[in-house]
């Protein structure tokens, strides 16, 4: 398992649009994706299950990677939050 902590920089915080991007991106994998803030872990292809983290400005998430590419995986996760949240 690889896990990388990202602190969200958007002033709207992982709301619907970007949730919604974020699960499109997970799903695009077969390893097993999960965000967790505060000891909370969401399934990261589960739109509502990321929702209700109600992750906002300033809080840092783990996300955890697990499966055959996991290290590419986490690489590309890692770059598409720097570039996207």
């Amino acid at each position: 398992m690889i896990e990388f902590n990202y602190m969200l920089t958007t002033d709207e915080g992982l709301h619907a649009r970007p949730a919604g991007n974020l699960v499109k991106k997970a799903q695009g994998y077969a390893e097993n994706i999960t965000i967790a803030k505060g000891g909370i872990k969401a399934d990261a292809k589960r739109f509502f299950s990321v929702i209700n983290l109600q992750v906002g400005y300033g809080d840092e998430i783990v996300i955890a990677v697990e499966g055959d590419d996991e290290i590419k995986v986490a690489e590309e996760l890692k770059d598409y939050c720097i570039a996207m949240l």
